[in-house]
């Protein structure tokens, strides 16, 4: 620390002089666009004015919604870990991209620091808390629906319920080690919406949780949340479940409410026995092309207290001389919903695993509150809690800004792609006649200008 560097040249090309300028530059211009995006969803506002604070209001230097930016953009731009806050502290686009104040104001403030935005994630773990920052998530995929034309739309929306195993490190409260997974993990549930890939939702459980664990409470809630912050706009919300969920109370739990739901069965010899009749090869000679056929069944597992409605697929497969066949239990009727265009929508359950792929490689979620000091599980759970809703506003955050590039361009961007390419833009900060000017690197030229003239389709939330 406190070295000094006069010149250095690399000894690929001795005509090369690398030296310290000193100057205002930044890496990530990129933050300010993720800061309007942000803005113009009124979430983090919206989050401030609900959440309770703690702290004597004397002695508050940073803003709840400052740092709340400070976490969310941090982690949208690939830093991710809190400790990075220390890295971009003096750099002057962060000074922008998270400070309340306007003007030049920002640039003359430091920004929060990690101890700072460590004890946030304990301030949002409380339960007061943690149900506003859910809402906070909620409100972004609201959001992110309602800065779609009418004509975009869609009027019936799909539910996607998975878990997503988390690895940690050391012997963090609540985590406990999974022979499938073969690491220590916490077992998280996550909600996305399938046809726009939003995430409306997250839920941390303990490593050692059953797959349905939880699930009978918290999908209804998140449907009720869903269906009255899309109003109007949506005529049905279906859930699609995989095999793990489809136990006794999870159905029930939605049955109840009149939730419409469709899933993957595990086989059983109760259901092999009723799909027998129906792995009969047909006379005649199989075609090149594998066929496929799907029966309605009634089937009564010994934890349902009734008989529901499965759909028996079977399936041709030109290496294997026997049917193959799997089961689907659902609760759509028949009229609407016949046994191919079951089958056709819980097919397109792989848009689900395809978002879930690329919240793990764009955001790595990783969850590190240790239990410091005199912390119970609990409280470490909260704040990982926490920790694992602001990883999914992040990229709730990028998946706005994403969509607009998509729609802008007409090419497809996966998250990682819009943050090298549109992001992580250099740029040189001067401040001239009580003015902040950013002259942005080359790199900006290809994407920023259609990207500014699609940002103000992202409208406020109202």
């Amino acid at each position: 620390m406190g070295e000094t560097l006069t010149t250095w040249s690399p000894s690929c090309n001795g005509s090369v002089n690398v030296q310290l300028s000193g100057d205002a530059t930044t890496s990530d211009a990129g933050a300010l666009l993720l800061r309007e995006a942000l803005d113009r969803s009124g979430v983090s506002e919206a989050m401030e004015d609900h959440l309770v604070d703690p702290r004597d209001p004397r002695r508050v230097r940073h803003s709840l919604a400052s740092q709340l930016r400070a976490i969310v953009l941090q982690r949208a731009m690939g830093w991710y870990d809190l400790n990075d806050t220390g890295t971009l502290q003096q750099d002057p686009v962060w000074q922008l991209a998270c400070s309340d104040a306007r003007g030049l104001t920002p640039l003359g403030q430091a920004r929060p620091s990690q101890a700072t935005l460590s004890r946030l994630l304990s301030c949002l773990g409380s339960d007061d808390n943690i149900d506003i920052v859910h809402e906070g998530l909620l409100r972004l995929a609201i959001w992110r629906y309602r800065s779609l034309s009418s004509a975009h739309r869609p009027r019936q929306v799909t539910l996607d319920i998975d878990g997503l195993p988390i690895e940690v490190f050391g012997h963090q409260g609540g985590s406990a080690y999974n022979g499938h997974a073969k690491a220590r993990i916490y077992s998280p549930l996550i909600a996305s919406l399938a046809e726009s890939g939003d995430m409306v939702g997250g839920l941390l459980r303990e490593g050692n949780a059953g797959p349905a664990e939880d699930a009978d409470t918290w999908i209804p809630h998140l449907v009720q949340r869903l269906s009255e912050g899309m109003n109007r706009d949506v005529s049905q919300i279906r859930v699609r479940l995989d095999a793990g969920f489809t136990d006794g109370e999870t159905l029930r739990a939605m049955d109840s409410r009149d939730i419409a739901y469709l899933g993957r069965l595990k086989s059983n010899s109760v259901l092999q026995a009723k799909a027998e009749p129906y792995l009969v090869r047909p006379p005649g000679r199989s075609p090149a092309t594998p066929r496929e056929w799907c029966h309605d069944l009634e089937y009564q597992a010994e934890s349902w207290e009734s008989p529901r409605r499965v759909v028996l697929v079977v399936q041709e497969k030109p290496e294997d001389l026997l049917f193959h066949a799997f089961f689907l239990v659902t609760n759509l009727n028949k009229l609407d919903y016949p046994p191919e265009k079951v089958l056709a929508l819980y097919r397109k359950r792989g848009k689900a695993e395809a978002h879930m792929g690329e919240l793990k490689s764009a955001l790595n979620v990783h969850l590190s509150s240790t239990d410091r000091g005199g912390s119970t599980v609990q409280q470490v759970m909260a704040r990982n809690q926490a920790n694992l809703l602001l990883s999914l506003c992040a990229y709730q955050v990028l998946h706005g800004l994403r969509c607009l590039v998509e729609t802008q361009t007409r090419q497809g961007w996966s998250l990682i792609r819009l943050r090298e390419q549109v992001l992580k833009v250099a740029a040189t900060i001067t401040v001239h006649a009580r003015q902040i000017r950013l002259r942005l690197g080359a790199a900006a030229d290809r994407w920023w200008p259609s990207t500014l003239k699609a940002l103000p389709r992202l409208s406020a939330l109202s």
